[in-house]
């Protein structure tokens, strides 16, 4: 009986390829939206060319998926492509070099009384660089998707696209590796070192396109280096695209210390277009083929043992036994308790109730196609810790298209409860930070917003991994490889 029920999502990441009709539609916006989603190829000298057949035409490509019944027809999406497509044709003779040259980056020299890093424009500057875009709306409008159409299409090598957590990840790890590669000071000689324009001119230096989706700033180590790590990319030419929820002025709101946020704000509109896309349609939430039942209750009968069942179906095509495996990141060794292959069974305690943070869960979505998360508890504001993990866990999983398998407390649509708020940690926090009142009333405040705004865009994203298109998409085994090819 256990068998019989989950063949439905076994058959979907396989055999569900047999089918024509769906898999050309698939395959034809696949062509189209497939970029380079992996943090760790940044670092790479050349970004893959626009892979369409027809000149790299963005607005013909996309009123061709529209025709072939593969997007649904939008106004708004539409006027967007069309903005796209104008900054499509600049970049395609365009490079930041000219900016890079006429902008002097005098370093520090320890030797010379450590002198601090600043920046010279030489005379004759050339002319302003094209403006990127900010294009935000509510959750499942299509923003990752017509930013990738336009990834794939803009002709251009030094181009790349990355996730925003992942990028500022990469800059705080940049931060750090130049911090530890200064000499030792000695006393009477700690002159302050600032790592952060050094490291956006590496970054000027390796890409003249950036493309960021869901561009979110939650973290005060990250709000106070933006200004200054955007103003040097922007002079030096970098053209940013972003995708986020929140418009610019809502960056950040209600944050610590906001008001040394707000010149970044200033800095993002001068050098991107703002545009709105919010139909009032998440696309996510639209009927599409399931895959067979993913999202499972703890109260219901033997959720346990079909999830058991599924895990047993899945591995039956790894080439490895199920056991523990331990991963290496950045020097720490964490332990997953259930894997085999590319296929881990994991307990949200042990993903989520851990300090384990977005670098971790890059790593899991690099090794693991499909994961299993049992016992996800009801979600309250007095778990802001578990609930910001999950919701960083999704984005990651989401992102690299990794499968999803859930057991859960509640349905998906009352798994997290807007109740709880304040716990002790808050208290002990507004505390060391001397902070009461109005002052306190705004960080706590900020805590419960963020994870209330973000947990929608998780709740759209894990009801599009439960679909039939998602599953097919996330299968990485050399069978669905060649098929797709």
């Amino acid at each position: 009986m256990a068998t019989r029920i989950v063949a439905p999502v076994v058959i979907c990441s396989s055999n569900i390829l047999l089918k024509n009709t769906f898999l050309k539609k698939t395959c034809f916006l696949l062509s189209t939206c497939t970029a380079t989603r992996n943090w760790r190829s940044f670092g790479s000298s050349r970004s893959r060319h626009c892979p369409a057949s027809d000149g790299c035409d963005i607005v013909g490509h996309f009123d061709r998926l529209v025709q072939a019944g593969s997007l649904r027809r939008d106004a708004q999406q539409r006027r967007v492509v069309l903005r796209l497509a104008q900054l499509q044709l600049t970049l395609k003779t365009y490079s930041n070099r000219i900016y890079l040259k006429s902008t002097t980056l005098e370093s520090k020299d320890e030797s010379n009384h450590g002198k601090s890093s600043i920046f010279t424009a030489s005379r004759g500057a050339p002319a302003p660089p094209p403006k990127g875009f900010y294009i935000y709306g509510d959750v499942g409008t299509g923003k990752t998707m017509l930013m990738d159409l336009f990834y794939s299409h803009v002709e251009h090598s030094c181009k790349k696209r990355v996730h925003f957590n992942a990028f500022m990840l990469d800059i705080h790890r940049r931060i750090h590796q130049r911090k530890q590669s200064l000499p030792k000071r000695r006393l009477g000689n700690m002159v302050t070192y600032d790592p952060i324009s050094p490291v956006a001119m590496e970054i000027a230096n390796e890409t003249s396109l950036l493309c960021f989706d869901e561009f979110q700033v939650t973290d005060i180590a990250d709000a106070v280096i933006l200004k200054q790590l955007f103003g040097t990319l922007f002079r030096t030419g970098v053209v940013v695209v972003a995708t986020s929820n929140r418009c610019p002025d809502d960056l950040y709101k209600n944050g610590l210390q906001r008001d040394t946020f707000l010149p970044f704000i200033h800095v993002l509109k001068n050098y991107c277009h703002t545009v709105c896309l919010d139909s009032g349609i998440d696309y996510r939430t639209l009927d599409q083929p399931t895959a067979g039942k993913l999202y499972y209750l703890s109260g219901e009968p033997g959720a346990e043992a079909h999830l058991d069942s599924l895990f047993e179906e899945l591995t039956l095509r790894q080439k490895t036994v199920t056991a523990p495996r331990v991963i290496t990141v950045l020097g720490r060794r964490l332990t997953l308790r259930r894997t085999c292959g590319s296929v881990a069974d994991c307990t949200f305690d042990e993903l989520c109730g851990r300090p384990l943070g977005a670098i971790d869960y890059l790593e899991i979505a690099r090794l693991f196609d499909t994961v299993f998360i049992r016992h996800v508890p009801t979600l309250t504001l007095s778990l802001k810790d578990q609930v910001r993990r999950f919701t960083t866990l999704i984005d990651n999983l989401y992102d690299h298209k990794v499968r999803v398998v859930l057991l859960a407390a509640a349905p998906l649509d009352r798994l997290f409860v807007h109740t709880g708020g304040e716990d002790e940690r808050d208290r002990q926090l507004l505390d060391d930070l001397g902070l009461s009142g109005e002052a306190a009333e705004r960080l706590t405040l900020f805590t419960a917003e963020e994870e209330i705004f973000a947990f929608q865009r998780t709740v759209s994203r894990l009801r599009e991994m439960q679909t039939e298109s998602y599953w097919m998409d996330g299968d990485r085994s050399d069978t669905n490889r060649h098929l797709k090819s």
